[in-house]
């Protein structure tokens, strides 16, 4: 099968199609032929050289994608070959086919094409995980989401704001801003011209109930500094670096926690937990259209140098898609 080899660390141009092995289907597995998949920023740190596979998992890049299921291991129950499906990935997703556990497939949601179905496992499992199911985010309480256009901050805003909190968001200029607004968020900040902790205090009574980070350590006091008391602050990137100071005396006079998670690395059973919750809490929404996939363009598998460069350019509002 083809798929996008990545032999080296280094930049775009170490990307290349190749011939694989095509996958079967183990022990709790599904083969699914690839519809389509997505670029992530984790897909760019492991072409760099700074995140490496799980034990086991698939050297290929690529997290999540749709497609339909070409054959089955005797012990998966309740999805047959031609099923039509997405799916979060280990690694894999940048080929022809990939093998899939049985407890990360999704079925595509009515209403949306199965090319489109790519973009969602990733970002829909990564903000319903870590915002409502580890931060606790409540109908009546205000969410900060960083990077309010991207991927995984488009999810944020419409999911958080679904469900009844109050959206605060950043993002790099004014059509990235407009957006967010048309999709839901009720203060959109540039970080460009604006501090979001002075946005946050003079907009807030004391600050922010969750923040949901992707930049690590070039944020992480000021996060602490905006975070109302009982707050709780997410970081699940490390576009900021990995190294900062933080003032315990804040953290505690706010009675704040600060947690740091990935969705790659969980053993299957979390993973399959997390995917069981999506489908009965978010699936839904998909479905009534209260929460809209978001891409920003589709490319063929061909073109993965330059969906890689869409992204690391920041260009992009919502998702990027490669078809095989």
């Amino acid at each position: 099968m083809r798929a996008v080899i990545c032999s080296e660390p280094g930049g775009i141009d170490v990307l290349k199609v190749g011939d694989r092995p095509e996958p079967t289907a183990a022990d709790g597995e599904v083969v699914v032929d690839v519809a389509a998949t997505a670029v992530n920023r984790a897909d760019l740190m492991q072409r760099q050289g700074h995140y490496d596979p799980p034990p086991g998992a698939s050297d290929v890049l690529g997290l999540e994608c749709s497609g339909v299921i070409s054959s089955v291991a005797d012990d998966v129950d309740g999805w047959r070959p031609g099923d039509q499906v997405c799916a979060l990935l280990a690694g894999g997703g940048y080929a022809e086919k990939v093998a899939v556990p049985a407890g990360q497939l999704l079925p595509i949601p009515a209403g949306v094409d199965l090319t489109t179905a790519a973009g969602l496992p990733e970002i829909a499992c990564t903000v319903w995980a870590n915002v409502f199911m580890a931060a606790g985010l409540r109908p009546d309480e205000t969410l900060l989401v960083h990077g309010g256009s991207g991927g995984i901050g488009t999810m944020a805003i419409q999911l958080a704001k679904t469900l009844g909190a109050r959206v605060f968001t950043t993002a790099g200029s004014e059509e990235k801003l407009a957006r967010c607004r048309e999709l839901g968020a009720d203060v959109a900040i540039s970080y460009r011209d604006d501090d979001f902790v002075d946005v946050v205090r003079r907009e807030t009574d004391g600050g922010v109930d969750v923040i949901l980070d992707n930049m690590g350590a070039a944020y992480l006091s000021r996060n602490v500094d905006a975070l109302a008391r009982n707050g709780r602050l997410v970081i699940i990137g490390l576009q900021g670096g990995t190294k900062a100071e933080l003032n315990i005396a804040t953290l505690l006079r706010k009675r704040g926690a600060v947690m740091a998670t990935s969705l790659r690395g969980r053993p299957l059973e979390e993973k399959a937990a997390i995917v069981a919750s999506v489908r009965e809490h978010v699936w839904p929404l998909v479905e009534q259209g209260h929460i809209r996939p978001i891409v920003h363009t589709v490319l063929p598998l061909d073109d993965a140098r330059e969906a890689h460069r869409i992204l690391e350019s920041g260009e992009q509002i919502g998702k990027v898609l490669l078809t095989p």
